[in-house]
Formats: structure tokens, C-alpha cells, sequence
């Protein structure tokens, strides 16, 4: 949809420019505006993976791990193993 792809590009021009805060700020809101609207598992599933790149940026690893085990399994279970957006 047009509001995604605006709030998908928001989110990265904001984390190109380090404003980290205001990026996650974006991107939760868009992860929830797509588990609202059920969004496809896939798109949800990359816009978790940006989100855990934007709390590595702010120091929350720990959270940011986290996230990211949960975008591998949902790869894996959307695609195997061996699909290239597993692989990533």
C-alpha cells in the first residue's frame, strides 16, 4: 500500500541520517499498523527485521537478538532453510 511504502521509506531515510529514536518511533508504528491490518507475513516479517536492526543501532541487543531469531524462524517457516530470505 501507498502508506507503507511512505512509512517504510520515512523509517529509512530516518535511520540513514541516525536518528535512530525517530526511526523506531516509524517502524513500531507500522509493525502495528500491519498486525492491525493483517499485513502479509512476509511484509511484517521484514519490517521486525528493520526493527531489530534499529535497536542494535541504539545499544539494545539484547532486544534486537531477539528479534532477529524471530524473523529467521518466521523465514523458515514461511520458506525452509535454504530460501535466499532465510538465508539473509
Amino acid at each position: 500500500s501507498a502508506r507503507r511504502l511512505a512509512m517504510t521509506m520515512l523509517g529509512n531515510g530516518l535511520s540513514e541520517a541516525k536518528h535512530y529514536e525517530d526511526a523506531l518511533t516509524v517502524e513500531e508504528a507500522m509493525f502495528s499498523m500491519q498486525q492491525r491490518l493483517g499485513d502479509s507475513e512476509s511484509n511484517t516479517l521484514v519490517t521486525l527485521g528493520n526493527l531489530a536492526v534499529t535497536y542494535q543501532a541504539l545499544g539494545q541487543l539484547e532486544k534486537s537478538l531477539s528479534m532477529k531469531r524471530d524473523v529467521y524462524s518466521g523465514w523458515v517457516d514461511l520458506f525452509g532453510e535454504e530460501h535466499p530470505e532465510t538465508l539473509r
